[in-house]
């Protein structure tokens, strides 16, 4: 506790002497604002002030968000402390996402994410399909920290809610048009209002492409680029004053080419001959790569979904709510592993999912006491075919033959959660809530590989494997306390525990090392402050905190040869590796310094480090790998921004906005070293960098037009944003990066 204090000092001392007193809060600049606008949040499951929830939690507007520039979810990486939120690795229309180091990078189908992500309380099961784009939002909200009990399963790192606008009784339309560099053209529409007394109509819809940003030299085509269609209609009725019932319909549909990255070493392969010859120290990446020509240049998602949520106010006290949801995804993901014209690894990676939730929630509120209490059930079915292609990866030794691995998989998840939270007002000032979830999860997964070999038949096998049922149960609690110093300044304690549910390795090669892996834990306790000004100009937050994440589920390579062939196969096991020890501190704040003028900041600090990470091939380091960093967890996060508006004479406004958004060396990849050494990869890391953001945004009088001219990444700073380690296969790492410098040209009209 003493280093938290210490380094909390500094952080805080940086904020001092930046605004001059001390500062922090939760949102973006606000628009022409004299004060900060309160926004009301519902990270409890009931809505109340962000400056009065007892947790840390970032909240945006839509309408700020719209205004920024920001398009997708990945764009709110930087405006909040210690999270990490970028596309997934060779894939367009997966996220990874981290917070406070904790996450989930790979998006397998029987790899859960770490970070729960809800879409109007409905819960998405996979990283695919996450890649949203902003469409009609009402607000966002990051919760930093283990949610296990109001949230569940799957939460164990925090959780991204995206709430839609709800339909009213007032017409409400707008609609926009961009167009940008690399042929950006992105347009989109939303239209709601009555249809009669009680019942309102919205809908929504985008249609957003964009060339590539990656050129093959040698055949022209372009990779990284996007195609995304979607569409969202809701039905709002409100048949008495006491029912609430909405039911929304969504789909949408990304038609991308392939993602790709940079090999960051030589490739060797089976015989040990060299397939390709990475020079070292490694080029500085320039958007150009070549890939495996042979390979299909697409990635595909269809996303579909229903939600009905009904809402029945019984009495004063109590509302008894519904959410109800099915929701089904398809996609057919290409991907070039080794990232070069060779065919080392390539693959296609195919997966159909569906889920159905069902959740029944009570609310009551009287008097003292504030309580939420609900059941909850999923059922998920998620089944995959991959082929992986490696004709160039078998050598002389094994006649050169042509290579192909197919796995297709079927995995079934059925889960059911009972939870509570109380809250109790027991004086004035200080509120004590606490909170449980039970979770009983069953797991049944079927798997078939089988390995085909061009000039070696005699050597194709097929290994079926269906393990027992996975049974895991989970109890998580919650406990906080909250004190009201004054009428704008708030400090509380949290205790909070959350968990990561287990599973079944779906990229095991063979049938010695299909196995099982146990879920995660993680104890987190957390101290903060929230307050504003009585001017309402400056609102701040801050937050210290430690989580001790037990159970780690890794992904770890290796080579082992294969029990029936013999043959040298690549191991690539997901083990319950250890224990990792975090800490931290993060500081937000808004600050409208003049009518005219907004600053605001975020600042977050991280350090994480495995108090245990056991592997018995590194037997240099006793059979432990805790030397290594940990991935996606750099030690400082920053960023500082500020707008002006200036009032032109015909009454129309023009608003000049800026940031800077800085992220300290970290790792990109669990596998960080090679097998048995304490050298680092270079390749797996990303050095310290800074990222400069501007817009100019014009107002007309009336707030109906607005027309943004948008700049990212003014520096055209060259930078990794992930990367993938199958060390074992060929010897592949490849790196991928963030956005070139790109502009936006952008109309909105709203009505």
């Amino acid at each position: 506790m003493l280093k938290i204090a210490v380094k909390s000092a500094l952080l805080a001392g940086a904020a001092w002497g930046v605004l001059g007193a001390p500062a922090l809060a939760q949102a973006v600049p606000q628009d022409q604002a004299t004060t900060v606008e309160e926004i009301v949040v519902t990270a409890r499951r009931t809505e109340e002030s962000l400056q009065r929830t007892p947790l840390s939690i970032s909240a945006f507007r839509g309408e700020t968000l719209e205004r920024a520039g920001t398009q997708q979810v990945t764009d709110l990486q930087g405006q909040v402390p210690n999270l990490n939120i970028v596309q997934g690795r060779g894939s367009s229309n997966a996220t990874n996402i981290y917070i406070r180091g904790v996450g989930q990078p790979d998006a397998l189908q029987t790899f859960d994410p770490a970070v729960g992500v809800y879409v109007d309380d409905v819960y998405y099961s996979r990283i695919r399909g996450t890649q949203f784009d902003l469409l009609d939002l009402e607000r966002v909200e990051v919760l930093r920290g283990p949610q296990g009990t109001l949230y569940g399963k799957n939460t164990i790192g925090g959780a991204l809610k995206l709430v839609s606008r709800r339909p009213g009784d007032e017409f409400r339309a707008r609609g926009s048009i961009a167009y940008g560099d690399y042929n950006l053209i992105d347009v989109q529409g939303a239209v709601s209002g009555p249809i009669t007394d009680g019942l309102a109509f919205g809908l929504s819809a985008l249609r957003s492409t964009r060339d590539g940003y990656v050129t093959d030299p040698i055949t022209g085509r372009e990779y990284n680029d996007k195609d995304t269609v979607a569409v969202r209609a809701a039905l709002a009725w409100d048949p008495a004053t006491n029912l609430r019932i909405d039911l929304t319909a969504d789909y949408s549909r990304d038609d991308a080419g392939l993602v790709v990255g940079q090999a960051t070493n030589s490739l060797v392969g089976s015989s040990g001959q060299v397939i390709v010859a990475i020079p070292s120290p490694l080029p500085e990446y320039n958007f150009e790569t070549s890939v495996d020509p042979d390979l299909p240049n697409e990635t595909r998602l269809e996303s579909r979904g229903l939600a009905l949520n009904a809402a029945w106010d019984v009495s004063d006290s109590l509302t008894l709510r519904s959410i109800t949801a099915f929701r089904k995804l398809n996609t057919d993901d290409y991907i070039d592993f080794d990232a070069t014209p060779s065919e080392v690894t390539s693959a296609l990676v195919a997966v159909d999912q569906e889920q159905f939730s069902q959740e029944l929630q009570a609310t009551y509120v009287s008097g003292p006491i504030t309580a939420v209490g609900g059941l909850y059930y999923l059922k998920e079915d998620v089944s995959s075919h991959q082929e992986a292609y490696a004709d160039d990866l078998l050598g002389p030794l094994f006649l050169n033959s042509g290579f192909l691995r197919t796995i297709d998989d079927a995995l079934e998840t059925t889960s059911r959660a009972a939870y509570g939270n109380v809250t109790f007002q027991a004086t004035e000032a200080l509120r004590l809530s606490a909170g449980v979830r039970y979770t009983e999860e069953e797991k049944d997964y079927v798997r078939t590989t089988s390995t085909f070999f061009s000039a070696l038949p005699a050597f194709n096998a097929t290994f079926p494997f269906a393990p027992p049922t996975g049974e895991y149960d989970d109890t998580s609690i919650m406990a906080s306390a909250d004190y009201q110093l004054t009428p704008d300044l708030m400090v509380y304690a949290r205790y909070a525990q959350g968990f990561k549910s287990g599973g079944f390795n779906g990229r095991a090669n063979s049938a010695s090392e299909a196995t099982a892996y146990e879920p995660e834990t993680a104890d987190s306790w957390e101290f903060g402050l929230k307050g504003s000004t009585q001017d309402r100009r400056l609102r701040f937050n801050l937050a210290l905190f430690t989580t001790d994440y037990q159970d780690f589920q890794a992904r770890v390579s290796g080579v082992e040869n294969d029990p029936v062939t013999n043959l040298p196969v690549a191991v690539l096991s997901v083990i319950n590796a250890g224990e990792l020890e975090i800490w931290g501190a993060e500081f937000d704040a808004v600050w409208a310094v003049t009518d005219s003028f907004t600053f605001d900041l975020q600042l977050g600090h991280l350090d994480a480090e495995y108090g245990e990470f056991n592997d018995a091939r590194f037997t240099a380091t006793g059979g432990s790998r805790a030397f290594q960093e940990p991935a996606f967890s750099p030690s400082w996060t920053a960023r500082y921004g500020a707008q002006y508006v200036v009032e032109l004479a015909n009454g129309s406004d023009l608003t000049f906005g800026g940031s800077m958004r800085f992220r300290s060396r970290m790792a990109l990849a669990v596998d960080n070293t090679a097998v048995n050494s304490t050298v680092q990869l270079p390749g797996m890391f990303q050095d310290d960098y800074y990222l400069y953001d501007a817009r100019v945004v014009w107002d007309d009088p009336t707030d109906r037009y607005t027309v943004g001219l948008y700049g990212q990444n003014l520096t055209d700073e060259v930078y990794r944003t992930d990367a993938q380690e199958f060390s074992s296969v060929g010897g592949i790492r490849t790196a991928y990066y963030g956005a070139p410098r790109t502009w936006m040209v952008k109309f909105t009209a709203r009505y």
